[in-house]
């Protein structure tokens, strides 16, 4: 028996191949979110693979990550506003990331999120930080 609690991408898409949050794609990133009281938070320790050069994650793998956690805090947000017992589709229509500084590869990275809505597409934005130093943030929209 596993113990183990349940993130989002677990709970509502269990058979999802995501490269970046698909719990059923073994060779992804499988980025696993909770909620924290004010939306979700995700921890993800990278591997030597996932290294732009020695000592740094790679600024696609970061992006990749960010773009997958923000696109299902719109999602659980969306589920929640409107009452309902599973967050709406929602893909991806653009996004933007901005890398402020080298992201270690050597320790575990944070991602946190913020939400927001502006007329028809829904926009999100997010970041990464490591030990509390925020390395990279994003910007986007989803579409439902």
């Amino acid at each position: 028996m596993n113990d183990r609690p349940l993130c989002v991408q677990e709970r509502y898409a269990p058979r999802n191949h995501c490269f970046g949050c698909g719990s059923a794609n073994p060779k992804g990133l499988r980025v696993r979110s909770f909620e924290d009281g004010e939306g979700l938070a995700a921890e993800w320790t990278p591997e030597p693979h996932h290294e732009a050069f020695d000592g740094a994650v790679s600024g696609g793998i970061l992006g990749t990550l960010l773009d997958c956690h923000s696109n299902w805090t719109g999602a659980v947000h969306l589920m929640k506003a409107g009452g309902q017992g599973r967050p709406p589709c929602t893909v991806t229509a653009e996004f933007h990331v901005r890398l402020l500084r080298v992201t270690p590869s050597d320790r575990p990275l944070t991602l946190r999120r913020g939400w927001w809505s502006r007329g028809g597409p829904r926009h999100r934005g997010g970041d990464g930080r490591v030990r509390g130093k925020v390395t990279a943030t994003c910007r986007g929209c989803s579409w439902r």
